[in-house]
Order: C-alpha cells, then sequence, then structure tokens
C-alpha cells in the first residue's frame, strides 16, 4: 500500500470519487484488498521478539532502592525507525504490588534492531514513574501501553497509560532521542476549560503518514489528528501533538467513530492500535477489538483480543468508509494464549515501513511481545 502526503485539494477529490464509487452507508463495500495494510504473517523464526528479563535491575528513583524492573512480564510494544534501524520501546512489569493484571508497577524499556525481529534491549528503563509531576497520575501502577509518532522536526511525541491505581489518562511526553523524555501530562487536561480533567480514558494513536521511509505525523486541514479511546473510539485534534482537544458530537459529548458490533471480534468493545496511517485509499486504522463472551465471534475464545481495521475518510477522519468483517491477526500460537491474561490476546500497538516492508509489533496475553511481518507494496 502506497502511502502519500496531506493534499487537501486533491485528498477531497480522492475521497469524492471513493464515496460515490463506494456508497458510505455500505462501509464494508470496498474490497478489503484494496485498502488493508498488509497481509501479515508471522516471520518463521524470532517470536516473542521481547521476553522478560528477571535479572535485570533499576535504581527506581521513588522507592529508593533497586528493583526488578522488568521480570514478570514484557508486552504493549511502541515502534519507530530511528537512524535505519527499529526502535521499540516496550511496556515491562516489575514483581513488586499484586498478582493481578495492573497490579504491578510498569516502566518502558527501550530495545534497538538492524532486522526487526533480533533486538538489543537497554540495561534500565528509559521512561517511568518518577519524582516530577506526574508522579501522583502514575505511581504506583506506572507508564503503560505506549505509541509513539516522529513529528515533522524529527522529534518524537509518545502516547501512553498514566495509571496510579486508583484513575488513568493518556498522558503526552516528548523525546529527541528516545532516551530522554518531557512529560506534559494528561492530553485532555485543559481542553474545553477543564471540561475532561477527571474523565478516564486511555488508547490514543496520532495520524501519520509515510514520509522518507518513515511515519511521520500528518496534518489535516492544518491540525494533527489521534484516535482514541477504549469501549468505543473517538476523535481529538490539536495544533501543536501536545495540546489536544475532543471532537464533540451534537450533544456535547466526545464523537464516536467506531463502536462495537454483535457477533464480531470487536463485541465486547474496539480499542485504538497503533498510529493510524494517510493512505492513497484514507485513514487506515488498526484497532484491536475484545470479544463479547455471549455475543461474540464463535471462532474466538471468549474474551480473546484480536486485531482488525478500518478505514476513514481522508479529509475528514471522523467519516467511517469500510470496516473489516473479520480480524487479520488473533491469538493462535502457543505464546499468544498462555500468560497472564490466559483468553489470549493479539495487541497491536506498534507499525512501522522499514526495508520495504512494514512490522506490526504486538501484544501477547499481556506477556510477551510479538511481531508480524507485511510487504508494503
Amino acid at each position: 500500500m502506497r502511502a502519500v502526503q496531506v493534499d487537501v485539494r486533491g485528498v477531497r477529490r480522492s475521497a469524492l470519487i471513493l464515496a460515490i464509487v463506494c456508497g458510505l452507508a455500505a462501509v464494508d463495500a470496498v474490497a478489503q484488498s484494496q485498502w488493508q495494510i498488509g497481509a501479515f504473517v508471522r516471520p518463521a523464526e524470532g517470536n516473542p521478539v521481547i521476553e522478560p528479563r528477571p535479572a535485570s535491575i533499576f535504581d527506581d528513583p521513588i522507592l529508593g532502592k533497586p528493583v526488578h524492573w522488568e521480570a514478570l512480564h514484557t508486552f504493549n510494544p511502541a515502534a519507530v525507525v530511528r537512524g535505519g534501524k527499529i526502535f521499540v520501546l516496550y511496556r515491562a512489569e516489575d514483581d513488586t504490588g499484586s498478582n493481578e493484571i495492573g497490579g504491578h508497577t510498569s516502566r518502558l524499556g527501550l530495545a534497538e534492531s538492524e532486522d526487526g525481529i533480533h533486538f538489543n534491549r537497554s540495561a534500565t528503563p528509559v521512561f517511568f514513574p518518577a519524582k516530577d509531576s506526574q508522579k501522583e497520575r502514575e505511581w504506583p501502577g506506572g507508564v503503560e501501553d505506549p505509541r509513539i509518532v516522529e513529528s515533522e522536526d524529527g522529534s518524537y511525541v509518545l502516547t501512553y497509560t498514566q495509571w496510579n491505581r486508583v484513575t488513568y489518562s493518556v498522558g503526552i511526553a516528548t523525546s529527541k532521542d528516545l532516551i530522554h523524555w518531557r512529560k506534559f501530562g494528561p492530553a485532555f487536561l485543559d481542553a474545553s476549560g477543564g471540561k475532561y480533567a477527571t474523565l478516564k480514558y486511555k488508547s490514543a494513536g496520532i495520524v501519520t503518514r509515510l514520509k522518507d521511509g518513515r511515519l511521520v505525523a500528518a496534518r489535516i486541514h492544518g491540525r494533527y489528528w489521534m484516535y482514541w479511546g477504549e469501549g468505543a473510539i473517538r476523535l481529538a485534534t490539536s495544533p501543536d501533538l501536545i495540546h489536544w482537544t475532543p471532537v464533540e458530537d451534537s450533544t456535547g459529548s466526545p464523537l464516536v467513530v467506531l463502536a462495537k458490533r454483535s457477533g464480531r471480534f470487536d463485541s465486547g468493545f474496539p480499542e485504538v492500535g497503533p498510529p493510524p496511517v494517510l493512505t492513497d485509499k484514507g485513514i487506515v486504522v488498526i484497532n484491536n477489538g475484545k470479544n463479547d463472551p455471549e455475543n461474540g465471534d464463535p471462532a474466538l475464545g471468549p474474551n480473546a483480543y484480536a486485531a482488525g481495521q478500518a478505514l476513514f475518510q481522508a479529509d475528514d477522519p471522523s467519516k467511517l468508509i469500510a470496516r473489516a468483517e473479520a480480524p487479520f491477526l488473533k491469538p493462535e500460537m502457543p505464546f499468544e494464549k498462555t500468560g497472564q491474561y490466559a483468553a489470549g490476546t493479539t495487541f497491536a500497538e506498534g507499525l512501522v515501513a522499514f526495508n520495504g516492508k512494514w512490522f506490526l509489533y504486538y501484544g501477547c496475553a499481556d506477556s510477551l511481545v510479538g511481531v508480524v511481518v507485511a510487504n508494503t507494496q
């Protein structure tokens, strides 16, 4: 699939032609092969690409003592291309806290690879709760489930979940080198006069476009766009990639652009995957879906997470054009179904274009990191 830069007039003409041919009311009318990114396959060897390392030690700045920061689980990764290599930021859970999902402290580790499959990892985390302005939002639960985009000036913008075991929100941080980070706090903290300051929300992917072989944050009508949410997928816009405002419907509530569907893999709910990609067909949103135990896809297990794709209009990110009926990635391998989330998970979060291929990194059963690969053409 070829990705394009934003030309508003050209995009409008393309979107109009597409709407006439397909009919916006029939969102599944576009042949999947014409717009979906893929087809993805698991590499012959290498998976899982990142696993826990119980021996890793980190001097925690809040506890004031060493912790085994990636002892239990390494999962839910972001990915970006930098200097001819793939870099993955992965969520790592230590062995403190209670033995339940969300009961440990999460930090982000950094791994780099020349082939997308074999990684060298930093000995200590590069992003973590500290004695800073975000401590109350990030301690003791930690920093979780990152997505990353490159900005137009070559720096990086991170969206991640801030979790203090009481409430959670999408945090924003920036970096020039993937190692040193500046935190800005919740994405919606000051939006609409503080209307969303106490909102619980997670999972946010900023729209990108392919530029010089890298995915870079894209402007549409002069603004940046972000799909966000778990339970339903919504939209937000920003002038600067840091301060975000939810797009609202006629009632003043955040506009829902993708909702759950009975009988399908996202029957429980959809959730944002990696940063979406603006292509010549529209905006491709890879979304994760939770399978409802009673009204879900019978081909998947109860509460299993699988990944699908949806297509939105290039010059109107709120307009759904097409939506895949079935997931393109689902729990099949033992390492995708054995872990702390035993129902099975292929939770997509990190997408890069690298050496003529797409590399999609995903969390496996909330315990490991896997990868699937596809040709970019």
